[in-house]
């Protein structure tokens, strides 16, 4: 294997390539630590210790969610809007003509994706607004400024146009990866965000329990 890594490395083409996307995924990390204002720290590490669910998808973020970055969605709601469309196109004829037209056809098909992505993300941002808005014990919610009434909406639609803002960053970073790196841009994005969180997990894990690791 160091084999073949070494002798890709030697191809001038495949080493940019290469290069590329990994300062691709050194950009989105650097983004996934970056947080959303006014988040209660507390309350969202209690939250995650109290969750598994969350701790599962927050692994598959990279940490992203833990930290209710900006990147806290990632991917997800650009690939709900595909899978979205792949249902529609055995029910909607536009969209399965669509889907027979070649790379023009493919191309329409993922602007559409592009404009479906946005509604889709705004409606998860709410959803995830909704659930850490909620008291969280002594610690309070983490977000107390949520809410489309008085002085709370415009914190809301900030927090939820850099929620979206953040999605579309991931997106266009993995369609940068697709044009100009190796691999698939979006499945690297996740990839990324999984290996990221290893080293993290193996040392929580060491500290609260040592031989687990060796067992």
């Amino acid at each position: 294997m160091l084999q073949a890594v070494s002798n890709a490395f030697k191809l001038p083409d495949l080493r940019r390539k290469i290069v590329f996307t990994l300062v691709i995924l050194v950009i989105y990390r650097f983004a996934a630590h970056v947080p959303i204002p006014g988040v209660n720290l507390t309350a969202l590490r209690l939250v995650f210790q109290q969750n598994q669910l969350l701790g599962l998808l927050d692994m598959f973020s990279g940490g992203a969610m833990s930290n209710f970055s900006v990147m806290a969605m990632g991917v997800y709601p650009f690939i709900t809007a595909q899978i979205v469309l792949q249902l529609l196109q055995p029910i909607v004829p536009a969209l399965e003509q669509l889907a027979r037209e070649g790379e023009a056809g493919r191309q329409r098909l993922n602007l559409y994706t592009h404009l479906l992505t946005i509604p889709l993300a705004l409606l998860q941002g709410i959803g995830q607004m909704s659930i850490l808005a909620q008291p969280m014990g002594a610690a309070g919610p983490v977000i107390s400024n949520f809410g489309f009434s008085g002085a709370n909406w415009l914190p809301t639609v900030a927090t939820l146009i850099t929620l979206g803002a953040g999605t579309m960053f991931a997106i266009w970073l993995g369609e940068l990866i697709d044009e100009q790196g190796i691999g698939n841009g979006l499945s690297i994005i996740i990839f990324g965000g999984i290996v990221a969180g290893i080293p993290q997990r193996l040392g929580q894990l060491w500290v609260s329990n040592p031989w687990s690791i060796l067992a």
